[in-house]
């Protein structure tokens, strides 16, 4: 059975302090990703692991890129986890680990949203500081933050998604569209349509009066 550890304890994940792009690879050891891909499809549990620790905190990210709130987005990395391991005997060791175990996420991201499709998304304002006592140029950023957070949470899921990964992340729009499972040509349509409604969304708020 996959052991609990695999994707915790990688770093703090909260609205101040969200993931970093990943530094962990398994491909910067001896052995390559496929190598540990081909001991996990055997039943390597530890190999397994070391895949699924290396790419933790970019999953976290994209699960949040869906669901915007921290603690179900660690809920559905430690499912995909599982997810990925009971399939992984599917996976073929030629290709890349990533992808296909973001696009696991990002269907367990989906999965969840559905779930919680009848009650509203908690607001993003309300994981943020309260600007109670702060000083005037901290207060100002906590503003511009909500304002640029709500921007985004008010994104299809999917433009959110592709332009956190492609701007965000440093994902090509080929990996974006490997993880969404659309055409490269979608996922370059997403990248586009969300970054003219954030220009919009900002333009407003540089318009706005101090």
């Amino acid at each position: 059975m996959l052991k609990p550890f695999v994707v915790a304890g990688i770093m703090p994940t909260t609205p101040d302090n969200p993931p970093q792009r990943i530094s962990a690879d398994p491909r910067s050891s001896d052995v390559t990703e496929s190598g540990w891909a081909e001991a996990a499809r055997t039943g390597d549990a530890d190999a397994y692991g070391r895949l699924v620790m290396a790419y933790a905190v970019v999953a976290r990210w994209v699960a949040y890129s869906f669901l915007r709130n921290w603690d179900e987005a660690e809920d559905v990395v430690q499912d995909a986890s599982l997810a990925g391991w009971q399939a992984i005997e599917r996976f073929d060791p030629a290709r890349s680990f990533r992808p296909w175990f973001l696009r696991i996420v990002a269907n367990a991201a989906l999965d969840q949203l559905r779930r919680r499709r009848v009650r509203d998304a908690e607001p993003l304002h309300e994981s943020l500081p309260s600007r109670g006592r702060l000083p005037d140029a901290d207060a100002g950023r906590v503003v511009l933050r909500e304002k640029i957070d709500a921007a985004m949470t008010g994104l299809p899921e999917r433009q959110r998604v592709a332009v956190m990964m492609f701007d965000g992340e440093g994902y090509s729009h080929a990996e974006v569209a490997s993880v969404l499972q659309v055409p490269e040509g979608t996922a370059r349509s997403y990248v586009f349509h969300a970054r003219r409604a954030l220009r919009k969304a900002l333009a407003t708020l540089v318009e706005e009066p101090a």
